[in-house]
């Protein structure tokens, strides 16, 4: 999570909203590929940190099966990026701060768990959650 939490900062300093994300490999320490939220940045609105990490995870290994792979957010991941989750395999999903606007992993709707998709990763909350959530809170506030 202090990697993500690097990579959420990096948003930030880009003048984007500090989520950051980091895909483990199968043996869970192995950093496949990290990233931060460039919606701001690229003009992406599909460019949030959990969905560029899926992607460059992909490329390092080579295919789209994250089959093993652990994804780590600062944030609870939306439903966008929880689709993605379960479309890329991903085994495992460690959140720092609940999102109860916009959580797709628990709070405010389950996506990931759903019992009507094929693949539903487990999901560990509130990793490092104050950590999380003050960066959030003081990008806001500053806002």
């Amino acid at each position: 999570m202090r990697l993500a939490l690097v990579e959420a900062g990096r948003a930030a300093e880009g003048g984007d909203v500090p989520v950051g994300a980091v895909v483990l490999a199968p043996d869970g320490r192995t950093v496949l590929s990290a990233g931060h939220n460039e919606r701001e940045a690229t003009g992406d609105p599909t460019a949030h940190a959990e969905v560029l990490a899926i992607r460059r995870a992909a490329v390092a290994l080579g295919e789209w099966r994250l089959s093993g792979c652990t994804l780590v957010v600062t944030l609870e991941p939306c439903t966008m990026c929880a689709g993605a989750l379960v479309q890329s395999r991903v085994d495992r999903v460690v959140y720092g701060a609940r999102d109860d606007k916009a959580g797709a992993a628990g709070s405010l709707w389950d996506v990931v768990r759903d019992r009507r998709l094929n693949h539903r990763p487990e999901v560990i909350e509130g990793v490092l959650a104050d950590d999380c959530a003050r960066l959030l809170t003081d990008f806001f506030r500053d806002r």
